[in-house]
């Protein structure tokens, strides 16, 4: 019998990626530089999940059981989120409210990267919704129209 466990990464700012200033790729792009730690709640997670797991399974009637932690990285088998932040201030965030990169304007996130945090399921029908909202602004910028049909309903 074997059985796991996943749990929520919190936000935290100091988990980043970024563009290097000293390293290239073969065509002279810079390469990109991940930082990333699980904070004390997701340790702290860890460590009852752990002891969660082997109570259930002792109250079930198993014997010998042995608890183990893998000591993952992160982004190892969950939806991480949280990569392309989006907000107002483009000093915390990389994304305007339509998901729209606040340095390039011609390009949309809309994967889970904008989003810090998520909940256990899928968030699929969450990326599907927040590709239509981008794409009905995008084509309202197009035609030189700012009311479009998100501006009133949802924000």
């Amino acid at each position: 019998m074997w059985i796991s466990a996943w749990g929520e990464t919190l936000p935290n700012e100091k988990n980043r990626v970024t563009l290097s200033k000293e390293k290239k790729d073969k065509w002279g792009l810079p390469l990109t530089t991940i930082k990333f730690e699980f904070g004390q709640n997701e340790l702290a997670m860890r460590k009852d999940m752990k002891a969660s797991a082997e109570e259930m399974l002792s109250a079930a009637g198993y014997k010998q059981i042995k608890g183990f932690d893998y000591h993952n990285v992160g982004g190892d088998c969950v939806h991480e989120m949280g990569t392309a932040r989006m907000g107002h201030d483009p000093k915390t965030s990389v994304l305007n409210k339509w998901n729209q990169l606040h340095d390039v304007k011609n390009v949309f996130i809309t994967d889970g990267s904008c989003m810090t945090s998520s909940a256990c399921q899928s968030p699929s029908i969450t990326y599907m919704a927040l590709t239509a909202r981008a794409c009905d602004f995008a084509v309202s910028e197009l035609k030189g129209t700012c009311n479009n049909f998100f501006d009133s309903r949802f924000l």
